[in-house]
């Protein structure tokens, strides 16, 4: 098998892990209760799932042009996913969709007396 074959191949299993991971973090986006839960899904196993969806192409596509625009796209992703989901956190608490029994520690508790 040629070099080409090879990383052919390894860029169709890295799309097909990315494809799952990204159903997997959208069923758990739909099915977990609570904000906490949800912002979890959307944000760890959806960007793990981008990421790789983003190596599968990197790995098909082959070319300095596609490969420098698949780069950015991965790096503010990487930059923009933390910080929604800590917003996301954030206006949950403040307007109450938190429950408060389920935090190991409530860093945020003396802010709000």
């Amino acid at each position: 098998m040629s070099a080409g074959t090879v990383a052919d191949w390894l860029g169709a299993v890295a799309l097909v892990a990315g494809a799952l991971l990204s159903l997997a973090a959208g069923i758990g986006v739909l099915r977990f209760p609570d904000v906490l839960d949800r912002m979890h899904a959307a944000t760890k196993p959806q960007v793990l799932g981008v990421l790789l969806l983003l190596l599968g192409l990197a790995l098909r596509l082959r070319s300095p042009a596609d490969l420098g625009m698949i780069a950015l796209v991965g790096v503010f992703q990487l930059a923009t996913a933390p910080v929604a989901a800590q917003m996301i956190g954030r206006a949950a608490y403040r307007s109450g969709r938190v429950d408060r029994s389920l935090l190991d520690t409530d860093e945020l508790a003396e802010e709000r007396r």
